[in-house]
């Protein structure tokens, strides 16, 4: 059976889709930490203060660095892999205590990160991507 026209340009342009849930991605994911290492976009809550060398510190780190890193599209494979063990992490340390149902235990954003970042390790950057014009 034949794709229809349509179906097929849309598919064409799966490495464009990539690249741009690479970008979204790493946008959203780069918010809790500044606000873990700047206060910004929004302060931490009051009375919670992130020091070095606390592993919420590293947290932050991780998330504005290598969250830049993957909006750029610079080592996006290695990057990606870090990444989804500090959410792994992030989720069974801090979440899953607080009961099995992501929703619940409030890890829904854990838990997409890092399958989000494991699916980046194995695909890679996409297209929009300094990988992408590296290995050309």
């Amino acid at each position: 059976m034949r794709e229809s026209a349509i179906v097929a340009r849309w598919t064409s342009a799966a490495t464009q889709f990539q690249g741009l849930l690479r970008v979204v991605a790493a946008f959203l994911f780069m918010q809790p930490g500044m606000m873990k290492l700047f206060g910004y976009p929004v302060p931490m809550p009051p009375g919670t203060e992130i020091t070095f060398p606390s592993q919420m510190f590293f947290g932050g780190v991780l998330e504005v660095v290598g969250g830049a890193m993957i909006l750029v599209g610079l080592w996006v494979r290695p990057v990606a892999f870090v990444l989804a063990g500090e959410m792994a992490v992030a989720y069974f340390q801090f979440h899953a205590p607080g009961g099995f149902w992501p929703l619940a235990n409030r890890g829904t954003d854990a838990v997409l990160f890092c399958f989000t970042w494991l699916y980046f390790s194995a695909a890679g950057a996409g297209a929009f991507s300094l990988d992408a014009r590296r290995t050309g």
